[in-house]
């Protein structure tokens, strides 16, 4: 009994897993059976992949054809294993020599005229192919270069599944990536097109230094959303493991782009306020896709307007906040994502948001409701609270400090804060646990006790002390200091008691 064999990769989250695809060319009425758990989509390849084979000239075998995808315990979503489902059932019929086969992974979706298309999630599959000791990765050209960033294995590109057909047989050569990534331009604008606010320009920075959350409130146009787009700029260029991982999440949400298939700065992800929890946490009908948490990962979540937004949405961001990553549970599974990034959010002091505070027109009691929609467990999440306010002069812009000075001094606390927490494998502040803080680092009685007072007559948590010393070490590390003073730390604690007044 004629049986074929080829492999490609099921990807969950951003890990993913080797999957082996048998076909069986047997006896009986001329039929594809598909099994192992596919969805729709998949379900729907038995057409594609019959079209594509027969339209690249090559002999759809007559009889029963059955295709097993394993692990058959787990489900199979998408169009990525069309090429291999096309290439097991050319080398159950013969019609392909099988050597090439059994270490080479195929990634892609067929045309009906047997073009391959592109897929989500090729990084993270290759990534995975490689983990295998897969020695070969077959995938569509559009997505080679993007491919072509994992080491230990090689990658190969195919336009059309009949360029493939002759590569198995020795008769052709297929697309090697040129490993030349383009130019990376910076974007988000310069600090210095920002007039005035030196107190929002200062936390900005700390927020920079220490990887700290921020929340800015003002009235509008003052200035709140051109601060936080300038963000990115004062953050250091990502490593290459975290471009990788970066990188991996945006190819599985399927927004990367081609012209930059190496995402190496600092993304800046900002929602709009009236977007819905899969978007923002993650989910949708199917896989689970990352949302706006996961794709800021490494950089900038921007929450223009969070006063406007659903207050479950909001409530949802705290555990990624705590724990750095996104879990969302599914019938067959839980989808895990990395979302470790920086908040920033933005709201106005009040509904009719006037530029000045005596201009207001709202009642006390909408006031208080208008921003009692960020709850205390989550504002005791935040770092740094900056109250911004109209200038009472022109100021030149020509004065003030472009993102490239800024950015210098951020680049050296960061590296003081790297070698302190080397040992820990910490590399911001912002990371530091608690206890750590308190133990291991504890600062002198005379440097805490103005939060140790604070804690006693309960103006702060357990957790906003942890944040305000952390704010503090930060502090000091831009001044160049080996250790916070009682003065880092007041000002840390004033960065906590001023944002919603």
């Amino acid at each position: 009994m004629p049986l074929g064999r080829a492999y490609s990769v099921a990807v969950t989250g951003v890990d993913g897993q080797l999957i082996e695809i048998e076909a069986d060319v047997g006896q009986g009425l001329p039929s594809v059976h598909l099994v192992g758990l596919p969805d729709t989509a998949l379900q729907e390849s038995r057409d594609r992949v019959r079209a594509a084979v027969t339209n690249s000239g090559e002999k759809w075998p007559d009889g029963r054809v059955i295709l097993a995808l394993s692990p058959a315990t787990l489900p199979k979503v998408g169009s990525v294993y069309d090429l291999a489902l096309a290439v097991a059932v050319l080398d159950a019929a013969g019609l392909v020599p099988a050597e090439r086969l059994a270490r080479t992974v195929l990634l892609g979706e067929l045309a009906l005229d047997g073009r391959v298309r592109r897929v989500r999630g090729i990084l993270p599959a290759v990534i995975a192919a490689r983990d295998a000791g897969c020695a070969t990765a077959v995938v569509p050209c559009s997505v080679l270069a993007e491919a072509g960033l994992v080491d230990g294995i090689t990658v190969l590109g195919a336009d059309t599944l009949r360029t493939v057909i002759a590569w198995l047989r020795g008769e052709g050569a297929l697309v090697e990536p040129d490993g030349q990534l383009p130019e990376v331009v910076p974007s988000g604008g310069d600090l210095s097109e920002v007039a005035g606010q030196e107190e929002a320009r200062w936390a900005l920075e700390i927020a920079a230094a220490g990887g700290h959350h921020l929340l800015l409130t003002g009235p509008p146009g003052i200035g709140k959303t051109m601060l936080a787009q300038r963000l990115p700029g004062l953050l250091p260029p990502l490593t290459e493991s975290e471009s990788l991982e970066v990188t991996a999440i945006h190819s599985m949400a399927g927004v990367l782009s081609g012209d930059q298939p190496l995402i190496t700065a600092p993304p800046f992800v900002a929602p709009h306020h009236s977007t819905s929890a899969a978007a923002m946490i993650g989910g949708g009908s199917g896989s689970a896709r990352p949302g706006a948490v996961s794709r800021a990962h490494r950089g900038v979540l921007f929450l223009d307007e969070c006063a406007e937004i659903s207050t479950h949405i909001l409530e949802a961001l705290r555990t990624p906040l705590e724990e750095g990553e996104v879990r969302i549970a599914r019938r067959d599974g839980v989808a895990r994502y990395p979302a470790r990034f920086q908040l920033v959010m933005a709201a106005n002091p009040c509904p009719c948001a006037p530029a000045r505070d005596v201009d207001c027109i709202c009642a006390p009691l909408a006031r208080r409701r208008y921003l009692g929609k960020l709850s205390g467990p989550l504002m005791d999440r935040i770092d740094i609270w900056v109250r911004m306010h109209g200038q009472s002069s022109a100021i030149s812009a020509e004065s003030a400090e472009s993102s490239a000075v800024v950015r210098a001094r951020v680049a050296v606390a960061r590296a003081a804060a790297v070698a302190r927490w080397h040992e820990y494998g910490w590399t911001t502040n912002a990371e530091v646990p608690g206890h750590i803080l308190r133990q291991r680092f504890r600062l002198p009685h005379a440097t805490i006790a103005p939060i140790e007072t604070a804690l006693r007559l309960g103006r702060m948590s357990a957790r906003g002390a942890d944040r305000a010393i952390r704010v503090a070490w930060t502090i000091a590390d831009l001044r160049g200091a080996d250790l916070p003073t009682c003065q880092d730390v007041l000002s840390a604690m004033n960065f906590r008691q001023r944002g919603v007044q």
